[in-house]
């Protein structure tokens, strides 16, 4: 019976070959799942054999690893150059974005807080 191996919702598509190559070089007989049109399926990697499901557990858990020290050197390097994004770059650089996600939480807090502000008398 098949297991599920790896999600694929949210993961670059960089990510995903790196994966994909990763199993068919280890040898892993793989198939893949979409999520469909309307999102409502699984977008994952499977393995068929559910025998060798710790091997390849392994080799992924590795490789994530892997990309995450990765990605931790990548964002210690943009900090030192002073490149990394701050609050004020991305104001900056999406102002309109900004503004809106600063009015949807304006306006979460005063929908929570309403009832409570004639309790307070």
């Amino acid at each position: 019976m098949a297991r599920l191996l790896f999600r694929l919702g949210n993961v670059p598509d960089a990510e995903a070959e790196e994966v994909r190559e990763l199993l068919e070089a280890h040898g892993f007989d793989t198939f893949e799942t979409r999520a469909g049109f309307w999102g409502l399926g699984v977008a994952a990697i499977w393995l068929h054999d559910e025998a060798r499901f710790d091997a390849a557990r392994e080799v992924l858990d590795a490789y994530q690893q892997g990309l995450a020290e990765r990605m931790r050197r990548e964002r210690d390097d943009l900090a030192e150059r002073g490149e990394a994004p701050s609050l004020w770059t991305r104001l900056r650089h999406h102002p309109v974005r900004m503004l809106l996600v600063a009015a949807a939480v304006l306006a979460i807090l005063a929908v929570t807080l309403l009832p409570f502000v004639g309790l307070v008398e």
